[in-house]
């Protein structure tokens, strides 16, 4: 486990949560808020260990539900599922492709606030649903999307910037054979 790709992601869950909650704009000009951790889930479950999506899953869930009028815990379990599931598979998935990238982010996006909104009508919460709920649901699957692949190119610059870049070996391999004369 690199430590410094998880404090990376880390950080960036944590600012994530932060422009959630302090920024207003975006919410005052769509009706909806951006979402950035399921694309920040994407890109741990892709690049980084399972260790690494558990921590980012258990600490920006918990960041988001702390400010939020969840039930402390349930973004932590919808965030873990997306996750796991992409962990998994990611030998299967094309993660250099932005397309790739923008299609997962969306889809993460898009299962962790039904996730949750279930985790809560289970534990017997009555969130607000209504028409209006489609459309938030929509931006927000929208807005992942496109947070997804800027995810991948922030992450993956910081963590060349800071990480150590192996130095390329000789061209000369001490196990080559050398045949001399005729053939």
């Amino acid at each position: 486990m690199n430590w410094l790709s998880s404090i990376i992601i880390l950080l960036g869950a944590f600012l994530a949560v932060y422009l959630e909650t302090s920024v207003d704009f975006f919410r005052q000009w769509f009706g909806a808020q951006i979402d950035a951790l399921p694309a920040i889930i994407v890109y741990a479950a892709l690049r980084d260990s399972f260790e690494s999506v558990i921590l980012t899953a258990l600490l920006g869930g918990l960041w988001f539900d702390s400010f939020s009028s969840n039930n402390l815990g349930v973004s932590v379990i919808s965030l873990l599922v997306a996750g796991a599931i992409l962990h998994h598979f990611r030998a299967l998935l094309l993660r250099g492709d932005w397309f790739a990238q923008f299609m997962l982010g969306a889809g993460a996006s898009l299962v962790c606030p039904v996730i949750s909104i279930s985790l809560l009508q289970l534990l017997g919460a009555s969130p607000l649903l209504s028409w209006g709920s489609l459309w938030q649901l929509l931006v927000m699957t929208a807005a992942g999307g496109i947070c997804s692949p800027v995810c991948f190119t922030v992450f993956d610059r910081l963590s060349q910037a800071f990480n150590y870049q192996p130095k390329p070996g000789p061209s000369f391999r001490a196990d080559r054979q050398i045949k001399r004369g005729r053939a």
